[in-house]
């Protein structure tokens, strides 16, 4: 099979840094039309400049990133450093890549990039707050139409939130710009906390990945080390054995379907995003009853292998 043309819109994050080092070393399933990167867990100049880095050690500067919108749509920027260190990146040293963006315009890259491709022929990813595609949404509909899916993180039904009780960081960091992606009418396919829950890198994986030796697979490696030795309070869930369970690979699970989707399962439904109050700020309301729904807008994931998840890092990373 022809490899899937892919956009990546990210905020990296040390859960992005896996991600998008999954993402670089699937050459073979995955070709890389370009990054654009957003504010959310660091601000924008760090998550363009993290993207880069990672880029840089993955040896995949073929492919461009593009810096997008430094703050949510209608809100002020909500960070998440306390849990992805001041750099984005735990405890890497947010050093200066080689090669850095191509533009400060990811809004206009993705109308561009998308428009020149035949319909239903690209996917996005998206892995941090959507304030980028509800910008494209926003000035080209149609545009956004012409995508094949969009398989983004963000939301949660029956794990509640990890940012307040009721909302994800995604969703919760920009909820004007959840909602016009929702209600978009593009071809969605969503992990929630549900389903990225299921996926936790244990240490013996860590170890695993360490020990394939390669420059991204010991940063990937960091990555998943740093997340596990955060305290209890700063994790999804305040258990206090959590970290010894491992924390869980949110945004690899994306990466994990474009290469192997029959390793999740899925479930049609609504999601519609509180955008008004301030106690549920961002609470996504995912219903599986059509009678009840309305029209279905989304396909969320239910269920995740995360033995064939963990298996792809060792296999792409290699």
């Amino acid at each position: 099979m022809s490899p899937i043309p892919l956009i990546l819109d990210c905020d990296p994050g040390v859960d992005d840094a896996v991600a998008l080092a999954l993402a670089f070393g699937a050459r073979d399933q995955l070709h890389l039309l370009g990054m654009t990167t957003t504010a959310g867990n660091v601000a924008l100049a760090k998550t363009t400049r993290n993207a880069c880095l990672i880029r840089q050690i993955a040896g995949r500067e073929d492919v461009p990133v593009h810096a997008g919108l430094a703050k949510p749509l209608v809100r002020q920027p909500i960070l998440a450093d306390d849990f992805h260190g001041p750099e984005g990146l735990g405890h890497y040293p947010g050093t200066e890549p080689l090669l850095g963006a191509a533009s400060s315009d990811a809004v206009n890259f993705l109308i561009q990039t998308i428009n020149s491709a035949p319909a239903n022929t690209i996917s996005l990813a998206i892995t941090g707050p959507m304030t980028n595609i509800a910008a494209l949404m926003q000035a080209a509909p149609d545009t956004a139409r012409r995508l094949q899916q969009i398989v983004l993180m963000g939301g949660a039904r029956r794990e509640g939130g990890n940012i307040t009780a009721s909302a994800e960081y995604n969703v919760y960091a920009d909820p004007e710009a959840a909602d016009i992606v929702f209600k978009s009418g593009c071809n969605l396919i969503v992990f929630g906390l549900d389903a990225t829950h299921q996926v936790r890198g244990t240490r013996a994986w860590v170890e695993a990945i360490t020990a394939l030796g390669t420059p991204i697979a010991k940063l990937a490696a960091e990555m998943l080390a740093f997340s596990n030795a955060l305290p209890a309070n700063l994790m999804d869930t305040a258990e206090p054995d959590q970290p010894a369970t491992g924390a869980p690979l949110h945004d690899p699970c994306v990466i994990a379907y474009l290469l192997a989707p029959e390793a999740f399962q899925l479930r049609p439904c609504r999601i519609e995003v509180e955008t008004k109050s301030q106690l549920t700020r961002g609470h996504t309301a995912v219903e599986f009853r059509e009678t009840v729904a309305g029209a279905f807008n989304a396909s969320w994931v239910s269920k995740a292998d995360a033995e064939a998840v963990l298996s792809l890092l060792l296999r792409y990373l290699g």
